[in-house]
């Protein structure tokens, strides 16, 4: 297992009967505590727990728990091969879930995994819970080491394919530190789950409304309806006894039709909810404001004219900014994924080697403060002209901008309807260009009149693989997010 290491201060915890003294041993140190005195499950267990000295990166290390039964035996528990590195939980829906055998160059990863020793993998069983409870009901993986068994489970099972290859390009990023990835997602699954209850309350959504699980998760072949908050009570809130680096997150299809106008609510929420949760079970060794990261929604279905609701829900992961980190929430990173079509797995892309790039650059910028590009081009400013027959759209956190296609921008020029009908709005071609300022020509019904909106890429799946209109010239990766603007 990985725990983390310094600065912060790693947490070990674990049951006894109530009231009894614990020793515990790393190496030359040795720390006493005693259990507590109220019961935590069936068995009348409570729970003993020790805040470690900041431990440098590294190991293998032993850690030893001794305990006196009342009959005078010695007890001693031994935890072997701990690492001290960053630990990174790893949740959402089935995007998450894909595991490595399941996208395009799997096989290679699962005869690579062995080259990685310093990094732990570890995966939570699907089960649900009625109220927080201290302990798993369920392991799918145990603690492993990457190897072709661990990191080629079975599809849909372990280890996750976003979660391990984002591990990894961190771990080879910093130098080789250990990274403990710690997996914990269900397919087809709204965020309202993964949320306790106040919060919810705070976004006007009832705690014991039932969700149904939307389709998308098929290849686990369940069909459930879950309470809001059980997966949060049974599959995150048994993790937050444990000091964490960070956290990745790969959701919100369920949410494209389900309290879809309340999302910017509801992921604001959770993840405020989720730090603050964490610092405080962990007695402060868990920040506050730990790093957040989360893929925008990929693509879903070939008609290239849907909007549905997938365009929302990416506004929405922004906060309605358009990008991340911003002011709403800060130290939040995200990869853009709509530009990765993957016929015919819209609701699954293979390409989760693209995903993980972007999201990696983006954490070792974000959480770890590493000078590398990560974002695509973003949205400055649109500006319409004095004539109203050109619009001005001009690009930041970029030197360049790449030109691929001259499609996928949208104006809209009548009134209040523009909200609503989505017919409603008239295709832009780009012009020309100058510097990182694009010009867009308005040459239908909207030239010279009122504008109402504009908007880029506002479609559930709005271009071929990798054929976005806008991308960083100097990281052709990096294509810039979608974008709304009301005038």
């Amino acid at each position: 297992m990985v725990l983390q290491r310094a600065p912060k201060r790693a947490i070990v915890w674990g049951f006894s009967d109530t009231n009894r003294h614990v020793t515990l041993e790393i190496g030359s140190q040795l720390y006493q505590t005693k259990s507590g005195l109220h019961p935590v499950n069936e068995f009348g267990e409570s729970i003993w727990s020790v805040t470690l000295d900041p431990q440098p990166d590294g190991g293998p290390n032993q850690i030893h728990v001794h305990q006196t039964l009342p009959n005078g035996t010695l007890v001693t528990l031994t935890l072997n091969d701990v690492y001290f590195g960053d630990v990174w939980i790893c949740s959402g829906q089935s995007n998450m879930q894909m595991t490595v055998r399941d996208i395009f160059n799997g096989s290679i990863e699962i005869a690579n995994a062995d080259k990685y020793p310093k990094i732990r993998l570890f995966t939570a069983a699907l089960k649900p819970s009625a109220a927080p409870i201290e302990e798993l009901l369920g392991i799918e993986q145990n603690w492993s080491i990457p190897s072709a068994d661990s990191v080629g489970g079975p599809s849909w099972t372990y280890i996750s394919a976003v979660c391990w290859l984002y591990g990894r390009m961190i771990h080879e990023a910093l130098g080789g530190i250990p990274i403990g990835l710690i997996v914990t997602s269900w397919g087809g699954t709204a965020i309202e789950l993964w949320m306790p209850p106040e919060p919810l309350h705070e976004c006007g959504i009832s705690s014991d409304e039932r969700v149904p699980l939307q389709p998308y998760n098929e290849p686990l072949g369940i069909r459930d309806t879950l309470n809001n908050s059980n997966l949060y009570n049974a599959m995150i809130y048994p993790f937050t006894r444990m000091v964490i680096y960070g956290s990745i997150w790969y959701q919100g299809e369920s949410n494209a039709d389900y309290n879809r106008d309340k999302y910017t609510c509801t992921f604001s929420k959770m993840i405020q909810t989720w730090r603050q949760i964490w610092f405080t079970r962990t007695n402060n060794n868990t920040d506050i404001q730990f790093p957040f990261g989360f893929v925008q929604l990929s693509t879903f279905r070939t008609d290239g004219r849907m909007v549905g609701g997938f365009p929302w829900i990416r506004w929405h992961q922004t906060f309605d900014v358009g990008y991340v980190p911003n002011h709403v929430v800060p130290n939040v990173f995200m990869a853009v994924a709509l530009d990765l079509r993957d016929d015919p797995n819209l609701i699954h892309p293979r390409t989760k080697h693209d995903v993980a790039y972007r999201l990696s650059r983006a954490g070792l910028a974000v959480a770890y403060g590493q000078s590398v590009e990560y974002l695509g081009p973003i949205v400055s400013n649109v500006t319409l002209s004095n004539d109203r027959e050109r619009i001005y759209v001009t690009y930041t956190a970029v030197s360049e901008i790449s030109l691929r296609s001259t499609d996928g921008f949208e104006v809209c020029c009548r009134g209040e309807r523009c909200a609503t009908k989505d017919n409603d709005w008239e295709p832009l071609t780009i012009s020309g260009k100058t510097g990182l300022t694009i010009t867009l020509t308005i040459r239908n019904i909207c030239a010279r009149r009122s504008i109402y909106g504009f908007r880029y890429l506002w479609r559930e799946t709005p271009c071929p693989f990798k054929q976005a209109p806008i991308y960083s010239f100097t990281d052709a990766n990096l294509p810039s997010p979608p974008y709304l603007k009301v005038f």
